[in-house]
Order: structure tokens, then C-alpha cells, then sequence
């Protein structure tokens, strides 16, 4: 296993911290196979070469060459990202809810999906309100979690294209949000009309 050097990775006897390939010991433990690299793209063209199935996973090279998982930079900041777009949901989103709920973690899924789409939230109350975006609503009632989609405040409100251009784009985003969702393995089922959204469920 060659060990490599860089400005984030130490080398020698002591902790190595970065991406390693590793395989399943067959055992639910990671066998270190290669690196450490100093990042996630680094080990992916180097996993390309080796015969057997590897994954990247970034971590810290124990003493014992076992692997301790630590969450990567990247990763931290798509959960800082991801955070942002959770605070954009209103106050009291979570009323009623417990943390075991499971719509409030429905609802983490959903917006992280969107998110990973590249669509962001609604900022209903923030200084992005009319530029508009996702809209997602836990609704305990309908044992799931409306999705919807806003546009922009000249979509929407101005109406500076027409009332028929606001609908008919609203039809093709609500469209598209259900498809990135069920795309993602939830189970998506129409809200009312076209332009009205979608409930979001846990598919069985």
C-alpha cells in the first residue's frame, strides 16, 4: 500500500487523515487497499486500476491499519449548505413533531434531495422571498410531506409573461420536483391540480 504525501496528510508512523480506498472485509469492516489521497477525486481515478471492487472514504489510518471514518471537508460543507437550506423552512415547521417523527426526518430527506438537485428552498421570510424556490411542508393530516415549487416574484405575482405562461411553468416545476424525489425512491402522488404540488411519502 503506497502511502502518499501532501499538505493535509501525514505519513510515517503516525495517522495518516484522508480519502482511502478500502474494500468490505466481508466482515462489515473496511480493509484499507490504497492511499491516503488528498482528495475524494484523487482516489477515484486511482480506484480505476485496482482489480477488486474499492470506494473512497475519507478517514484516519489508525496504528493497527484500521480505519477511523471522519467526515471530510466536502462533507461538511454540504452539511453547512445543507443547514442553510433548512433554515430557510418557517419557524414552526416542526410543531407537533417529535425528533422520531418521521416526517421531520421525511422532510431532511426531501430537502437534501432538492438540494442535491441544485434546487434550492423557498426563503419565505428571509431577503430571497421573491426569488422563490422549493417549497416543502410537513403535513401530519396527509401522512406526508407537501412539495411545491414557487417562482420567482415576476413569474408569480407580476405576471410580467401572463397569467398562462405563470400556470404553465408552474405545471413544468412542480413536474420536475416530483420527478427529481421519485427519481430518489420516494413515493410522489399529485396534490389537486397540476400547478398544486405534491405529497411526498416513504414508498413502501
Amino acid at each position: 500500500m503506497a502511502l502518499r504525501s501532501s499538505s493535509e496528510i501525514r505519513v510515517g508512523n503516525q495517522a495518516c487523515l484522508g480519502w482511502w480506498l478500502v474494500v468490505d472485509d466481508g466482515q462489515g469492516r473496511d480493509r484499507l487497499v490504497d492511499g491516503p489521497f488528498a482528495d475524494r477525486s484523487e482516489a477515484a481515478w486511482a480506484a480505476v486500476v485496482h482489480t477488486e471492487e474499492v470506494r473512497p472514504v475519507h478517514g484516519v489510518r489508525r496504528p493497527d491499519g484500521s480505519l477511523h471514518r471522519r467526515p471530510s471537508p466536502q462533507e461538511l460543507a454540504w452539511l453547512g449548505h445543507l443547514g442553510d437550506q433548512l433554515d430557510r423552512l418557517p419557524a414552526d415547521w416542526d410543531a407537533g413533531l417529535t425528533d422520531e417523527d418521521p416526517l421531520a426526518t421525511l422532510v431532511v430527506e426531501v430537502t437534501a434531495a432538492l438540494t442535491e438537485a441544485g434546487l434550492p428552498l423557498w426563503d419565505a421570510a428571509g431577503d430571497g422571498a421573491a426569488l422563490g424556490g422549493a417549497c416543502v411542508t410537513a403535513e401530519p393530516g396527509l401522512d406526508g410531506v407537501v412539495v411545491g415549487w414557487r417562482q420567482h416574484d415576476r413569474m408569480s405575482v407580476e405576471q410580467v409573461h401572463g397569467l398562462v405562461a405563470d400556470i404553465s411553468v408552474q405545471a413544468v416545476m412542480n413536474r420536475a420536483v416530483a420527478d427529481v424525489l421519485w427519481l430518489r425512491g420516494l413515493d410522489v402522488t399529485p396534490l389537486g391540480e397540476e400547478a398544486g404540488g405534491h405529497v411526498v411519502r416513504y414508498a413502501e
